[in-house]
């Protein structure tokens, strides 16, 4: 049975620089600071911006990155151990994760 490691084609020190970047950018955003890091909302004009509670928009990006940083680092630490197919059961978890945050960016961040 091939393992994750089997079959990643790069050098590993890659993927902890990746998880360390992410853990940043989560730490970022839980913070309520990092908004900026969003690029829908950076991009916004004022008036849109007003729309939007800035705080919650940032915790809920920043908890869907913490979450993809633990998929990540799962992958990392384990990658000798889980078998290959992981590899797309871990990629679905974080395209799922990234419609959830659209959605929840979408309607519970939205002033009314």
């Amino acid at each position: 049975m091939q393992t994750i490691q089997d079959i990643s084609h790069g050098p590993a020190w890659t993927v902890w620089i990746v998880v360390v970047i992410f853990a940043v950018i989560s730490a970022v955003l839980l913070s309520g600071r990092g908004a900026w890091l969003i690029a829908g909302y950076n991009t916004a004009s004022e008036e849109k911006k007003r729309r939007v509670d800035e705080k919650l928009l940032c915790r809920v990006m920043g908890t869907g990155m913490a979450i993809n940083t633990v998929i990540l680092l799962t992958m990392a630490l384990m990658q000798a151990i889980l078998p290959a197919y992981f590899a797309y059961i871990f990629a679905g978890a974080i395209v799922v994760i990234a419609i959830v945050m659209v959605i929840l960016a979408n309607t519970i961040c939205i002033r009314k």
